[in-house]
């Protein structure tokens, strides 16, 4: 079994070798999102022993994340930086908003998902998400934060005192009908793995509306072809 020690230890020294593949091999083989090439394998030689190193380095980092890349699809390269609300305000973007339509989400299975944003006297905001499946209410409470105070639309939140903030970027808003919201997380930035939502204030948007949401984030290079309708029926029967 190999320590957690020695697994950093050859990340560290494989890291140039993956960044080789990358340049080389895997940023011509990227699909395109337009026009859906076919990945061709790279062709770089790196030799045996680094064949050998790269399946030392996928033993070791392909356990930790495989809950990631079951849980989401995969896209080769970094996380695109789209273009996110200007002149943000936290404060008018409290309140109660209700999941239109999302990319598949492992961790949100259930019906009639949404999230309740209260400001605090510290200036983050109290989440608190809430969902129905198999036939009860389940409740997650976190924190947001903005993150980058020259960007006020990058917010970060946690659901947990131990884990890092994940990235909860308000790509637009108009604060009273609804909001554009996306997160990315890339891995050595080799490929990454991203979340979208379209959020309403009511539990029903124009069609109009969700469709130029996706206009949106296909424009700052978002893939949302898989982005489905969340279910927002039955829900003023809550148990």
């Amino acid at each position: 079994m190999i320590s957690s020690e020695q697994s950093c230890s050859i990340l560290e020294l494989e890291i140039s070798t993956l960044d080789r593949l990358r340049t080389s091999g895997c940023s011509a083989a990227r699909r395109s999102r337009t026009t859906h090439t076919a990945w061709n394998p790279p062709t770089t030689d790196i030799g045996t022993a680094g064949v050998e190193k790269m399946q030392v380095c996928l033993v070791v980092i392909l356990p930790l994340l495989w809950p990631l890349i079951n849980a989401q699809v995969p896209h080769w390269g970094p996380c695109p930086e789209p273009v996110t609300q200007p002149a943000f305000n936290f404060k008018l973007f409290m309140g109660r908003w209700f999941e239109i339509a999302k990319l598949p989400a492992q961790f949100e299975k259930g019906r009639c998902i949404e999230t309740n944003f209260t400001l605090q006297f510290d200036g983050t905001a109290r989440v608190l998400s809430s969902e129905i499946l198999k036939g009860e209410l389940r409740t997650m409470e976190g924190t947001a934060v903005v993150e980058d105070k020259k960007n006020p639309a990058k917010l970060g939140i946690s659901f947990s005192y131990v884990l890092p903030y994940t990235p909860y970027w308000i790509i637009s808003t108009d604060y009273v009908n609804s909001a554009l919201v996306y997160s990315c997380t890339d891995v050595l930035r080799l490929f990454h793995v991203d979340f979208a939502w379209i959020l309403g204030r009511s539990r029903s948007l124009p069609e109009s509306t969700i469709n130029h949401g996706k206009e949106v984030f296909t424009k700052n290079n978002i893939d949302v072809s898989r982005m489905v309708a969340s279910r927002q029926q039955g829900c003023d029967k809550l148990p």
